[in-house]
């Protein structure tokens, strides 16, 4: 095992305070979003709760790599270089997410759906607080990964197979979005007033698309910004096109399918204990 992933060891930690301090401010932030009547402030409020429950886990990886000089040099090695990535992994990162949309809204179309679902419709279904829709599309996965891959997702590599820790991480995830959901006019409130297949989807839906970013992201020596993109790419073009929720469990089943043939091919890769840089 390369010496710098024994490194990552703190999982415990790490998940219980990633988990508890969102989910203090985000259910606060839901609280108040509820409160009638609204008063001017509280958009503000719930803006920079939200925020703060977002910018939370980025600090604890921090903080839980700022005293191992290892982990530092790792993190700065990894950020931004490319070097390990090969332009079959940034083809696919750059283009699977919104290849999957569109070729579910395709399939939908067999089931009597309206090819109106590939317009760009130029506005968001849901609102964001204070700040603008689309600096959330890129700011929550930049910050994400920024926690997820600088930290989160190693501490339990460390411990597991890549199986394994995909798995892990795609329960650990769906339970932090949880209290986004009580949080008024938010996309996963939106998700979950539209029926529950929709937001068990949602939850669904998390476990192929980890399983495919920790394939990108182990694939290219560990490259943070390859999973900050790959997760870019998945919010922002799911939210363009005016897509049916039905054509999203669609796109669910064609990452389940896509993340089956994954597995089945690299057996090694994600049933081997040991983490090997050559992957």
């Amino acid at each position: 095992m390369i010496d710098t992933i024994k490194h990552y060891k703190h999982p415990m930690l790490f998940y219980f305070l990633a988990t508890a301090i969102p989910w203090v401010c985000w259910f606060t932030a839901g609280y108040i979003s509820h409160l009638t009547p609204q008063q001017p402030h509280h958009a503000g409020v719930v803006g920079l709760l939200g925020f703060a429950g977002l910018l939370s886990p980025v600090i604890i990886a921090w903080w839980l790599m700022a005293k191992n000089s290892m982990l530092k040099d790792d993190l700065a090695n990894r950020l931004f270089s490319l070097k390990k990535a090969g332009p079959v992994y940034i083809v696919l990162t750059l283009l699977l997410m919104p290849a999957s949309i569109l070729l579910a809204q395709a399939v939908s179309l067999l089931f009597g759906y309206s090819a109106d679902q590939f317009m760009i419709t130029g506005h968001f279904t849901f609102s964001s607080g204070v700040f603008p829709v689309w600096v959330l599309l890129i700011v929550a996965p930049l910050l994400e990964e920024l926690a997820w891959h600088s930290y989160g997702t190693d501490c339990l590599r460390n411990r597991f197979n890549l199986f394994n820790t995909s798995m892990i991480f795609g329960l650990f995830w769906g339970l932090w979005h949880i209290p986004l959901s009580s949080i008024n006019d938010y996309y996963h409130s939106n998700i979950v007033a539209t029926g529950w297949m929709h937001g068990v989807n949602f939850l669904v839906s998390l476990f192929p698309f980890v399983i495919i970013m920790n394939w990108l992201y182990y694939k290219t020596g560990r490259n943070i910004l390859v999973a900050i993109v790959f997760h870019i790419t998945a919010g922002y073009f799911n939210e363009i096109f005016a897509t049916h929720p039905d054509s999203k469990v669609i796109q669910t089943g064609l990452l389940i399918v896509f993340s089956i043939v994954l597995v089945v091919k690299d057996k090694e890769f994600f049933f081997t204990k040991q983490y090997s840089e050559a992957g």
